[in-house]
């Protein structure tokens, strides 16, 4: 739960699922992160291997994310997560 926990950990992956992004990508992507969270999780995720920061040698420069093999094992993770959401909806915001 340490690698994955935090508001902003699974959003994150979710949105690297559908392939690599730039920074700006995944900011507008992961709605209400702000810049400062954004580095902070990225670099969490990159150091526990979940992710991979690759730089352009190209004029400019571009920096992408993308998953890395291990950290797309984490998808039936977020699919169950996701899915017993999905399930208990309703329950959960009928006691808010």
């Amino acid at each position: 739960m340490d690698v994955l926990g935090g508001k902003w950990k699974i959003s994150i992956i979710t949105c690297l699922l559908f392939g690599p992004r730039r920074y700006s990508e995944i900011l507008r992507d992961v709605s209400g992160i702000s810049g400062k969270v954004l580095s902070r999780e990225l670099k969490e995720l990159e150091i526990n291997v979940l992710i991979e920061r690759s730089v352009s040698e190209s004029a400019p420069i571009s920096v992408t994310y993308s998953l890395t093999e291990y950290g797309e094992s984490v998808t039936p993770v977020i699919t169950v997560l996701s899915g017993w959401g999905q399930e208990h909806r309703s329950t959960i915001k009928a006691k808010r």
